[in-house]
């Protein structure tokens, strides 16, 4: 199977949801519009990059976080991480933090399976000769303390319940390709 490089780009995700303020994310590992380094891929480490927030507002309670890649040749994009439940006194994560095994996300944050099943952060890896592919990294900040959802929920059922809860959103798109 072969890729066309001529597809038409999918729109920016959050273009399509109800507008929300935006607030300040940034990284040390990565860089909105220019390609990732292989660490943080298929290709390399699977290592999630470190992610630092601020400006969000006062009334947020928690966070959700996330990677979704809406190029992917799927009719509705491939999510790589979301995590649930991020205190609102955090306001970085570092890097690695999307290890399965938890141990570096705050106190009460959890790992949601990832398109691929598994737990945790996975690595872009766009399909071999495909355009550059967005991994959009976003930070939700939420008016509850806690999203209602168990560990078996998708990224998508997050994303959806979210989307009620959203008081400003945070975006960083950084891209790969081999």
């Amino acid at each position: 199977m072969s890729f066309s490089l001529d597809r038409p780009e999918a729109p920016e995700p959050y273009s399509l949801l109800p507008q929300v303020p935006e607030f300040a994310l940034s990284s040390t590992d990565v860089i909105h519009r220019e390609q990732m380094d292989a660490r943080f891929t298929g290709d390399g480490e699977d290592l999630s990059p470190a992610l630092e927030w601020s400006g969000f507002p006062e009334t947020t309670r928690s966070f959700l976080v996330s990677c979704f890649d809406p190029d992917a040749p799927t009719p509705a994009g491939f999510w790589h991480w979301t995590v649930l439940n991020v205190p609102a006194s955090t306001t970085s994560l570092p890097r690695g933090a999307g290890h399965a095994d938890g141990s570096l996300l705050p106190a009460g944050a959890v790992h949601l399976r990832n398109d691929s099943g598994n737990v945790g952060y996975l690595g872009a890896a766009p399909p071999q000769g495909d355009r550059p592919h967005r991994y959009v990294f976003a930070v939700h900040a939420l008016d509850v303390a806690e999203l209602d959802l168990g560990p078996e929920a998708t990224p998508t059922v997050a994303a959806f319940t979210a989307l009620f809860h959203t008081v400003a959103r945070a975006t960083l798109a950084p891209t790969y390709a081999h």
